[in-house]
């Protein structure tokens, strides 16, 4: 960001959420796709997504302005080079995760970060009266959007976290809250001969089937339904945690993390794969995701210290971190 102009850079920041709900509606309306073949007109896309012709056209030549489209002669439009990331069957599609970021449930408790300054308490509970996954379980609609939304945000870096460690050394990886498979299916896809174990809540794994057979690894990969708070599976030598202890507090990190000390073997590795707060004044988009995870989960994320400070208490010793792209760490511990 410039600073030849603060009182322009102050007023960008503070009205930033409105091009991200802009993006969130053309993501939701899945405007992208109906252009990757083209331009069209907004009286057609109005049509194919059941949208008022002028608002669409007020919503489209905003998102041209921003460098998403592209407005062309006739109120025609096409996607500018940013906005081809938001097609669903685009290589490291954004799609599904800007149609899930905005969502209203998750959108209103950002407007109580003032009470989660104040309190220290979570917004998302002050709003709904029940933790963000209570939420998604009592309306499965969002928890398969979120669930969508989270194999989106990854999908941008599980190459890179497959080409940054080698997990050649593993006969068997254990995937601890792996979502839908993503993942794990990558890891298993580089080394014919691991087995996998998916491990996620039971709705979960049964939506990963197809993510699994798909990169065709199914028949060496079990999927296996439950909840990380009560017992991890055994019969693992590495155990891989990919965003998971952000989403929660000390407390509840420290749970997890016991439970897969006691699922792992002696010479068992922990993988967790991270954000890591940065140095004062550095490092804006993990610090803004530290504040997501205020208002929605409950979590935080942390500095390098303090995850070593948590694997310690959880009977971990961490060994090194490797970056393996920006904003995303590996850090391997073993038994202490």
């Amino acid at each position: 960001m410039s600073t030849s102009d603060p009182y322009s850079d102050i007023m960008r920041l503070l009205t930033g959420y409105r091009i991200s709900q802009a993006i969130h509606v053309a993501a939701t309306l899945g405007v992208a796709d109906l252009l990757k073949d083209g331009p069209r007109t907004t009286d057609a896309l109005a049509a194919s997504t059941n949208t008022d012709p002028r608002t669409l056209y007020r919503l489209l030549r905003a998102l041209a302005a921003a460098g998403v489209s592209h407005e062309e002669t006739g109120r025609q439009f096409s996607l500018a080079p940013m906005g081809e990331y938001l097609r669903m069957d685009a290589p490291h599609s954004v799609g599904p995760f800007a149609a899930f970021i905005a969502r209203p449930y998750v959108w209103e408790p950002w407007g109580q970060l003032l009470h989660s300054v104040r309190t220290g308490k979570n917004a998302f509970h002050h709003v709904h009266g029940v933790s963000s996954w209570d939420y998604q379980l009592q309306h499965p609609e969002e928890g398969a959007i979120f669930a969508r939304g989270m194999t989106g945000f990854s999908i941008g870096n599980i190459e890179a976290i497959v080409r940054a460690y080698d997990f050649s050394s593993f006969a068997c990886i254990v995937d601890v809250g792996g979502g839908e498979g993503t993942q794990l299916a990558a890891i298993l896809a580089r080394h014919p001969a691991m087995r996998g174990i998916l491990f996620d809540q039971p709705e979960t794994v049964t939506r990963a089937q197809h993510v699994l057979a798909a990169a065709g690894v199914n028949e060496r990969c079990d999927a296996v339904g439950g909840s990380f708070f009560e017992t991890v599976p055994g019969g693992g030598d590495a155990y891989l945690l990919k965003f998971i202890l952000h989403d929660w507090d000390d407390a509840a990190s420290l749970a997890i993390l016991r439970n897969c000390r006691k699922a792992c073997g002696p010479k068992a590795k922990l993988l967790v794969v991270e954000q890591l707060i940065a140095s004062p004044n550095e490092g804006l988009a993990t610090k803004l995701t530290d504040l997501q995870m205020l208002v929605g989960p409950g979590g935080e994320e942390r500095t390098e210290g303090e995850f070593a400070t948590l694997f310690a208490a959880a009977g971990f010793r961490l060994e090194k971190t490797i970056v393996a792209t920006t904003g995303v760490n590996i850090l391997e511990c073993q038994p202490a």
